[in-house]
């Protein structure tokens, strides 16, 4: 499907990603050093109750950012598989498959509060225990605050696709970045990416491919896992007759 340009942001509350050129300060408040950054920080308007979520759910179920490493097991409680998700919008799909997945626990990155509150509300409403929340910059959380080697998987769906040529070294799937991930799964563990774009899928492929400790679970493109549900922006653009494409590659070992 064809994702909104960067003169088209998508207004907030939609499931679409966000869009346009990235702010010199960092999400919520934390001072990390300037870098080149692959989402913006989009105006949003928080709703009555994502607001209500965010101050009755938010002190047990988001984590504040930290430069120490988490211990995976004593925040969800158990011992269990944990996916890292980059960048949920407003959570639908996330809940969705934390609910699908019960057996295994889930850290959602979002920089915009009205996405995170929506998420805290479905929390609530879904009775979830096996997800938590970083509402802060992902590349920052996962070299911060994930040990390497704990990630049974990690989700990247729609991530911005920057268009423009000239702004595509904004993407998020760089070879750099792609190393990083994987230093932080364990062996076996998946990496999921999905996009409507479809030069940004030709450009994950040939990025995801040349990782030497990747492997790809399919022929090229994979078949949308049964896990990862049709989000209302995806739909949309499918009944237009958009694409989207899915790559499931996993660590050797």
């Amino acid at each position: 499907m064809s994702s909104p340009s960067e003169k088209d942001c998508p207004p907030a509350g939609s499931d679409a990603p966000s869009c346009a050129t990235p702010p010199d300060q960092a999400p919520h408040g934390v001072a990390h050093p300037r870098s080149i950054r692959s989402f913006v920080m989009r105006a949003g308007r928080t709703t009555e109750g994502q607001a209500r979520a965010l101050s009755e759910l938010g002190p047990k179920f988001v984590l504040p950012f930290t430069p120490q490493l988490l211990d995976l097991q004593a925040t969800f409680g158990r011992k269990a598989p944990v996916v890292f998700e980059i960048g949920f919008g407003m959570g639908d799909a996330t809940a969705k498959i934390a609910e699908r997945l019960p057996d295994t626990d889930f850290i959602g990155c979002e920089v915009h509060e009205p996405g995170v509150g929506a998420l805290l509300k479905q929390v609530g409403e879904r009775g979830l225990s096996n997800l938590r929340i970083v509402q802060d910059d992902a590349v920052e959380v996962l070299k911060h605050m994930v040990p390497e080697g704990s990630l049974a998987g990690m989700h990247i769906f729609f991530p911005d696709p920057w268009h423009k040529k000239k702004h595509n070294k904004r993407r998020l799937i760089q070879a750099g970045f792609v190393a990083n991930i994987v230093k932080h799964l364990a062996p076996g563990g998946y990496l999921h990416c999905a996009t409507d774009w479809e030069p940004y899928a030709q450009q994950m492929l040939e990025v995801l491919s040349a990782e030497p400790e990747l492997i790809n679970t399919a022929q090229g493109y994979a078949e949308k896992p049964a896990y990862r549900p049709l989000t209302k922006f995806e739909n949309r653009g499918l009944r237009l007759g958009h694409g989207v494409w899915d790559l499931v590659f996993r660590k050797r070992g």
